[in-house]
């Protein structure tokens, strides 16, 4: 009986930290290592209070074609605005149209409630971590 007992709680503690786990690798987007604060309080950010809306951060160190923070009405989700099926070219960055995200190369069409594409699509959005401390998010890798 005690060893049932522990393997539950290790079960529940390991799967406890499922979360913090983001499984990044897509071989046409690069890892890079960065931190952007969003102030929603200001108007060019002030959309992302109200579910369903998204914006896209091109500043300076934001993913590799940019981020797209999209406000899910329980949470913020945080992708790269890299196309995720594609190489980095040109027509490579997304944009946003309603609840998703648009490749322009292909044309392809990803839910911003959770990342994914249409089917027989190979990878997914590339998601970053948030956090958010009153009118900031806080997006990162």
């Amino acid at each position: 009986m005690k060893k049932i007992v522990l393997l539950l709680i290790a079960t529940i503690f390991v799967s406890g930290c499922e979360n913090e786990r983001f499984n990044n690798f897509n071989p046409n987007i690069p890892n890079y290592t960065f931190s952007v604060d969003i102030n929603t309080d200001l108007p060019l950010y002030s959309s992302l209070k109200f579910a369903g809306n998204g914006v896209l951060i091109t500043q300076g160190n934001a993913g590799v074609r940019g981020i797209i923070i999209f406000n899910t009405g329980s949470g913020y989700n945080a992708f790269d605005a890299a196309c995720p099926n594609q190489a980095l070219s040109s027509c490579s960055t997304m944009s946003i149209s309603g609840t998703n995200a648009i490749c322009p190369c292909d044309e392809e069409s990803y839910n911003l409630f959770t990342g994914l594409g249409g089917e027989g699509l190979e990878f997914p959005m590339k998601r970053y971590r948030t956090e958010v401390n009153g009118p900031i998010v806080r997006v990162y890798n």
